[in-house]
């Protein structure tokens, strides 16, 4: 934590680390390596073919996120934090939905609002701030992101193709708005990261902008290239029948 940091932010990645430590700060948490590693074997054990491979990309982004350096990064910066997040539901979550069982899995409509009020809940200051002030409270925001993103991916894989492109062009809104009001926002709200940015050469303001930015494009352009390709599929020429010139 930077020196003269209020006491009570203490996340779970542990302080934010300066740009001359952070590639050196991986997460040992023995809880989280043996989950990973049970994780592992059940992709191994239930899955194969495709499923598998998309299992195991989704614990390998897992291990990413909170194994590998950017766990620390993002106790430094809000914006590390918001790539964190975006891994967890853009990518870690679809590949998961994919290695997972088909079963019903609800209607897509609560899903889709699940996954974007999930999403936003936690991005309100006060939400944030408590996940980056109690362990128990991050492993919610974590799982509950996590979660939700994989029953929106796993709702979206069962529906009708309008009904996907219709529930992934909302999700990208949703994505993209936040990160727009966080873009726009003309003061620092994300009390954690106060303290914690000047070694990157950011303000706080700054650190807040970029974090939106990632959410506004990037972010919400993988729910496009998602809806696009499912349109892609839906009115692609069904080539089944067709005779070889």
């Amino acid at each position: 934590m930077s020196p003269g940091a209020p006491a009570i932010w203490a996340p779970y990645c542990g302080p934010g680390p300066g740009p001359g430590e952070w590639l050196t700060r991986w997460n040992p948490d023995p809880v989280l390596i043996a989950a990973l590693a049970a994780g592992l074997a059940l992709v191994l054990w239930r899955t194969s073919g495709r499923r598998r491979a998309c299992g195991l990309a989704g614990i390998a982004v897992l291990a990413i996120i909170f194994v590998s350096p950017l766990c620390a990064l993002s106790s430094a910066l809000f914006a590390a934090r918001t790539v964190h997040h975006v891994l967890l539901v853009a990518v870690a979550a679809p590949l998961i939905a994919v290695a997972s069982p088909r079963r019903p899995v609800g209607p897509l409509a609560l899903a889709t609002a699940a996954q974007a009020g999930v999403f936003w809940v936690w991005h309100a200051p006060a939400a944030y701030g408590w996940a980056l002030s109690n362990d128990a409270a991050y492993w919610l925001m974590q799982l509950s992101l996590l979660g939700s993103a994989v029953w929106f991916w796993s709702a979206a894989r069962r529906a009708s193709a309008p009904a996907a492109v219709a529930a992934l062009l909302l999700a990208m809104v949703a994505m993209g708005l936040l990160g727009a009001l966080l873009t726009f926002t003309g003061q620092p709200v994300y009390a954690p990261h106060f303290l914690t940015t000047a070694p990157w050469g950011l303000t706080p303001l700054a650190d807040q902008q970029a974090a939106g930015l990632i959410m506004w494009a990037p972010a919400a352009a993988v729910y496009l290239a998602a809806a696009l390709w499912v349109l892609g599929r839906w009115l692609g020429p069904d080539t089944r029948g067709a005779r070889p010139a």
